[in-house]
């Protein structure tokens, strides 16, 4: 299972990059929310080849309803996290799928088609980097960390946006970056690139595989609470372990009453 996932990775990717700074069909499903061709070519690509070797298995993928089959397990896909960053020429964009077994993620995939890196994971096996083995970083104090977050698509008009937490964790932390990738923002937590990392109001297809990575790698995930994390919740928390109680603190205390 692990070699054929990352056999739809690498296929979605070629997709990708042969469509990367070419003139692209963009729709809108939603104000800020694109989806382009691309899109859908590498989600086709992808699902061609997880069906093609077990046709029984259960999808779930952003861009089109595949039915239910009643398994045990389901492929959880996003063919191109980071649609606006792609659309805009902007090379900071993945793939990436995970393997849900009976309610629990056993394998995650996050490629990088650009720089072509391939981060994998499996459940007890490690997380790995081209084949080099991740692991969190050391970071203890949240005033020396690097943390990463991103906005929700309804933020225009929503006063639940993470404004309020992004200014209070540039207080906190040492620095905030925002890409635009949800997945590989995970990834670089596992890879100790990010100390830590927070969104809200993401799909499971954006953080199933990176929660894989980031666990491990030896790091944390939860939701804002520190409560355990479920990709099918809104929030989520990732980080190397050492700050997560911190970042916590920095979360209820932005939290609306």
């Amino acid at each position: 299972m692990r070699d054929i996932a990352i056999s739809a990775a690498r296929q979605g990717g070629r997709i990708l990059m042969r469509k990367f700074g070419r003139t692209l069909t963009v729709l809108h499903k939603g104000e800020v929310d694109l989806v382009t061709d691309a899109d859908r070519a590498a989600e086709e690509a992808i699902v061609s080849v997880l069906r093609g070797t077990f046709p029984r298995h259960d999808i779930l993928a952003e861009e089109k309803d595949y039915g239910r089959c009643q398994s045990t397990y389901r492929w959880i896909i996003d063919p191109l996290d980071g649609t606006t960053n792609f659309a805009h020429g902007f090379p900071w964009f993945a793939v990436s799928i995970a393997l849900e077994v009976e309610g629990e993620v056993r394998l995650g995939v996050v490629y990088n088609p650009f720089h072509r890196e391939l981060f994998v994971a499996e459940k007890g096996q490690g997380a790995f980097l081209n084949d080099v083995q991740l692991r969190v970083s050391a970071c203890g104090d949240l005033g020396e960390a690097l943390v990463a977050t991103g906005f929700p698509y309804d933020r225009k008009h929503s006063p639940v946006n993470n404004y309020d937490h992004f200014v209070n964790f540039q207080q906190s932390a040492q620095a905030c970056r925002r890409a635009g990738a949800a997945s590989l923002d995970l990834a670089y937590v596992a890879a100790g690139r990010l100390d830590g990392y927070w969104e809200m109001k993401l799909k499971p297809w954006d953080v199933a595989a990176g929660k894989l990575l980031v666990e491990e790698a030896g790091g944390g995930v939860s939701d804002f609470d520190g409560n355990p994390f479920d990709i099918y919740g809104r929030e989520c928390l990732a980080s190397n372990g050492l700050i997560h109680g911190r970042m916590v603190e920095v979360l209820k205390a932005g939290r609306r009453p």
